[in-house]
């Protein structure tokens, strides 16, 4: 075998091994980005399900503020209606007086 014969030989083995290898890096490179679309699409349901927990949580303090303030009308009213019948009374004691 001549050198031009083994000169080819060795070219024609690396340009082999460089397809070989370049199928390979295409191959990771198909399932790399695969895996970055898989996590823009995690990224985007957490972020969904993010927003969703987030108005939950508004709508259930939302709900926490008006049972107190309802419980707060309640007493609110109750004290009104005791004042009211002290009033009275002191009205009644006052109209016997004269």
């Amino acid at each position: 075998m001549s050198q031009n014969e083994q000169a080819i030989t060795v070219f024609a083995t690396r340009v082999r091994q460089m397809i070989l290898r370049f199928q390979e890096l295409k191959k990771e490179n198909q399932e790399l980005y695969a895996m970055v679309e898989k996590c823009e699409q995690d990224i985007k349901l957490l972020e969904a399900k993010s927003a969703q927990q987030t108005n939950d949580y508004n709508s259930l303090k939302m709900a926490k503020m008006m049972e107190i303030t309802d419980h707060d009308l309640e007493g609110a009213k109750s004290r009104l209606a005791g004042l009211i019948r002290d009033v009275n009374k002191c009205i009644a004691i006052l109209s016997d007086k004269k």
